[in-house]
């Protein structure tokens, strides 16, 4: 099983006694699913989410990376690009030839997804018709590969204070587009009853609010 040895996330004993359920990709998202969504504009290393019990879509997709780095799988995490709205972060982990994801939102459609998508595209595109602003529009437009987070220079699980090195390094990773213009063009707005069961719930000072 491969472990973080070297990083400092779960070397404490009571760190360990909180992590121990957290074995499995449904487990960490139950976690997730069970904290408030933070409105601080800061982010927290996977420690910090675990002290504070808080976490926005980056904070939650590193702590899922941690997690299930401890659980066995590649700590990897993808950038969702959006136009007036927020990009959204998420955990993906892989079983057998099929890929899931693990995520924390303000919105109830934008968290867990089954490891039944084939592709990463096919994944990404589970995310599209909730993933929507709040003027009612759709505004996923493109992905990011992967980051394994194994590749940055610094023990992200613990550093709270270098984690925009993780956000910059996603924002400069090529993204692939999602819709051709015509498609954008074509988009209609997202009808009430999908608008309030995506918003169920959400904290305002958590939503992205584009200027006018």
């Amino acid at each position: 099983m491969v472990r973080p040895a070297t990083y400092g996330f779960g070397s404490t004993s009571v760190e360990r006694r909180q992590l121990a359920t957290l074995d499995r990709p449904e487990r960490i998202q139950a976690f997730l699913d069970g904290i408030p969504y933070s409105t601080d504009h800061f982010y927290r290393a996977p420690r910090s989410v675990l002290r504070d019990r808080r976490a926005h879509c980056f904070d939650g997709a590193l702590f899922a990376a941690a997690a299930l780095w401890r659980a066995g799988f590649p700590p990897r995490v993808v950038d969702l690009r959006a136009v007036r709205d927020d990009d959204h972060v998420i955990a993906v982990f892989r079983r057998g030839r099929h890929l899931g994801a693990v995520a924390k939102s303000n919105m109830t459609g934008l968290r867990w997804r089954e490891p039944i998508h084939r592709s990463l595209r096919e994944l990404v595109l589970s995310y599209f018709d909730d993933y929507f602003s709040v003027e009612g529009r759709r505004t996923l437009r493109s992905y990011s590969r992967p980051l394994d987070l194994r590749s940055m220079p610094f023990d992200w699980t613990t550093c709270d204070e270098r984690l925009d090195e993780v956000a910059d390094r996603l924002d400069a990773l090529p993204h692939r587009a999602l819709l051709t213009p015509a498609m954008v063009h074509r988009l209609v707005p997202v009808d009430r009853r999908s608008f309030d069961a995506g918003m169920l719930g959400a904290d305002d000072a958590g939503l992205y609010h584009p200027p006018r």
